[in-house]
């Protein structure tokens, strides 16, 4: 069942974010609900009463800290940025990650959004994340270097007017 996050859910979305922290920046108690009170979305998949996927996005003009999402409000004045998308383990490869997109992309297409950003790690690399967002048409725009050269992000956009149906992987 996919539906709008409330703070009940904040404790499993904490548990999955530190799942796969390794690909994600650390999500407190205190920021998700920062980023929660600012987000143009911010949806849950429930299966059997357990939260299995989340997906977190904001629209320009928020007050975030991110170097990625400031990179992307530096350069175009309208966008969807998912600062983060998590599929819990088990239920990876099940469409969750394109659900969640799907439903972030007909947001944009409603309210006229041209835009849908988001980065995934080069550095360390994340090539499941570059499959999954190549197959639903994002294009590299830039990288980015953070953590002092540890880490390497490609940032990418979708068109939404290009893919105003969306894609499917």
């Amino acid at each position: 069942m996919l539906r709008d996050a409330t703070a009940a859910d904040f404790p499993a979305i904490l548990e999955l974010n530190e799942a796969f922290v390794s690909v994600l920046s650390p999500l407190d108690h205190a920021r998700l609900a920062r980023l929660h009170a600012q987000a143009a979305r911010h949806r849950v998949i429930e299966q059997d009463g357990r939260v299995e996927a989340f997906l977190l996005a904001l629209r320009e003009g928020a007050d975030y800290d991110s170097p990625n999402y400031r990179w992307f409000a530096q350069r175009h004045a309208r966008f969807l940025y998912v600062d983060r998308v998590v599929v819990a383990g088990t239920t990876q490869a099940r469409g969750a990650g394109s659900m969640l997109y799907r439903d972030l992309h007909a947001l944009a297409v409603d309210e006229g959004v041209p835009l849908m950003a988001c980065e995934f790690d080069l550095e360390p690399p994340n090539p499941a994340s570059a499959r999954f967002h190549a197959k639903l048409g994002f294009r590299e725009v830039g990288r980015q270097t953070l953590d002092g050269g540890r880490k390497t992000v490609s940032l990418q956009l979708l068109d939404v007017t290009r893919h105003p149906n969306g894609a499917t992987p």
